[in-house]
């Protein structure tokens, strides 16, 4: 299925692209041709890359790297997989939301300091190693090349008014990622144990979203507490743990409540449990 949902979603974002080039639509079909790449992006893109990049093997580590290109997010291969896992439910990690802080505030603060920490990440091995940070070898120059060869080639021989709109379409999945980042940790915290760690991860520091639809739709995603205490674990052998922090409604509902920042709060703050 990871494999089809990557075809189907390579192929859509080639057909998205040709579509812009050879038919002449009206502005209004137009914002629904890009939201509708946009949302393939973030369900499709960036969820199925995520499950790809926590393979071990070399060949499903390069399909996420291809599929997080499309929605031009390659970093979060690097800070997700060496970075928010280590440091989840810290304030140490951009993707986890602290309490009382707004969605929009959110995103701004996760998607730079993200991007950020995925530099220092590879900095610090490339370092370690005795290699140059400034060098071609490094990893973020390599993730981030691939992105502006991609528009460059898109805009440079089709049109640079499709290079902006593959963009835009973008811009939505990273936005719909980030949407689900602020849900899935929202005021959970671990408790510092000394000033060197912290607490072990535990399925408290994930809100989970037992619900079938979103399970099937999201690559059990929403199975989010058993994910983070065994990430190695593939999609399908996740299971739901009694003791995680659940949410009261399924991912898009509290995806819509999230938009509203006062019922937001009004709902989640009084579910947080004590880390």
């Amino acid at each position: 299925m990871l494999y089809g949902a990557v075809i189907s979603h390579l192929c859509l974002f080639v057909w998205f692209i040709f579509f812009l080039q050879f038919w002449n639509i009206d502005v209004l079909s137009n914002a629904g041709h890009i939201s509708a790449m946009g949302l393939m992006c973030g369900v499709f893109g960036i969820n199925v890359a995520h499950e790809l990049g926590h393979r071990t093997d070399k060949f499903n580590q390069f399909l996420s790297k291809v599929m997080l290109t499309t929605s031009l997010y390659n970093h979060f291969f690097v800070e997700h997989n060496r970075g928010h896992h280590r440091n989840v439910a810290t304030h140490e990690d951009a993707a986890t939301a602290r309490k009382g802080e707004m969605l929009y505030v959110f995103w701004i603060r996760a998607v730079i300091m993200g991007w950020i920490s995925a530099w220092k990440i590879v900095s610090k091995e490339r370092r370690r190693k005795n290699l140059s940070v400034s060098s071609l070898g490094n990893e973020m120059f390599q993730l981030q090349l691939a992105q502006v060869i991609m528009i460059f080639t898109i805009g440079f021989f089709m049109d640079w008014w499709i290079a902006l709109n593959v963009c835009i379409a973008a811009i939505i999945g990273i936005i719909l990622l980030e949407t689900v980042d602020y849900i899935e940790h929202y005021g959970l915290e671990r408790k510092r144990i000394n000033e060197h760690r912290y607490g072990d991860v535990t399925p408290i520091h994930s809100w989970n979203a037992d619900f079938v639809l979103g399970r099937l739709v999201l690559f059990e995603l929403t199975r989010h507490s058993d994910h983070h205490t065994t990430p190695s674990k593939h999609y399908q052998l996740l299971d739901s743990k009694k003791e995680a922090s659940t949410l009261p409604a399924g991912y898009p509902t509290m995806m819509l409540l999230a938009l509203i920042p006062p019922l937001w709060f009004f709902v989640m703050d009084r579910r947080i449990p004590n880390g």
